[in-house]
């Protein structure tokens, strides 16, 4: 049995005349092309070119197969153009999931101009801040904060870095100053809770000794966000959030053994499903993008 590529250089090197031009075609090396005529010839058993010095040039018999190799490379390109299409046409419900936090600061754009480009794809947006269960198809897709994503099957990528640190509000700072140490820090008072987040939030508290500063605490993420924005006092927040957010001072760098990233994951076998893939390659180009600016 043949290699479609195989054929594919088989085409090229007629069309052209030596696997020097057929090579540049590919975009491969000539010798590539070459191995590939020679293992056509050999599935076959037919000898479809003579080697010349000039080129390469069909024989009687390459002649003959000419027509039906064109005629595979023709329905090859139309079945890829009406994937193509069903791709661009793709419509139905995917179901993402996220912190409430990032749904309600990065992805309300985001998913609008979604909303523009693909007008039959409809969003179910789920904000828990708990890990939904992908393999168990509590959602297709997931947007986390994580230092490595754990559960069977999840394919995805790292979008960028997505430490958590100090933040406080510009009336804030206007008014006490910017904390840069551990002993400053001390003297302010912290926002704590917001659910999941509440607990690595915690684990960082205690290892500065500052568990007593936490003088409210909120349910969610987002409480957190809008505590420290009125100039309660300072919170930590993820900077993939927190450094666009023009109100907010990054008050100490982060830690540097925090590793963690933003996630874009879903399912292995949901990664070729045509609505979710196109939800994945818009999601991951817009947030690259907001990651770059």
């Amino acid at each position: 049995m043949y290699d479609w590529n195989d054929l594919k250089a088989f085409l090229a090197v007629a069309e052209t005349g030596s696997t020097l031009s057929a090579a540049q075609a590919m975009r491969v090396s000539q010798t590539t092309v070459a191995r590939r005529i020679a293992a056509l010839e050999e599935a076959t058993g037919l000898n479809l070119f003579e080697r010349r010095q000039a080129g390469y040039a069909l024989t009687p018999v390459g002649e003959a197969m000419l027509a039906s190799a064109l005629a595979v490379r023709d329905a090859a390109d139309r079945f890829g153009e009406a994937a193509g299409a069903r791709s661009r046409d793709a419509g139905g419900t995917v179901s993402l999931t996220t912190m409430e936090i990032f749904a309600v600061t990065i992805l309300p754009p985001i998913l609008r101009d979604l909303r523009a480009a693909h007008p039959g794809i409809h969003i179910q947006l789920d904000t828990a801040d708990e890990p939904r269960d992908l393999a168990a198809g509590a959602a297709d897709i997931a947007i986390r904060s994580s230092k490595q994503p754990s559960g069977a099957g999840l394919v995805g990528r790292r979008i960028a870095d997505n430490p958590w640190t100090v933040y406080c509000s510009r009336a804030y700072a206007d008014l006490h100053g910017i904390p840069h140490t551990r002993e400053e820090l001390a003297v302010h008072p912290f926002i704590g809770g917001g659910g999941y987040v509440w607990e690595p939030y915690q684990a960082w508290l205690r290892q500065y000794g500052l568990e007593d500063s936490v003088v409210m605490k909120y349910d969610t993420g987002t409480g957190l966000l809008a505590g420290v924005r009125s100039g309660m006092g300072l919170t930590i927040l993820p900077a993939f959030i927190a450094d666009r957010e023009p109100d907010l001072i990054r008050c100490i760098p982060p830690k540097t053994e925090d590793t963690t990233g933003l996630w874009l994951l879903t399912h292995e076998r949901l990664r070729h499903v045509p609505r979710v893939r196109l939800v994945i390659d818009f999601l991951a180009a817009e947030l690259t993008k907001l990651a770059r600016s």
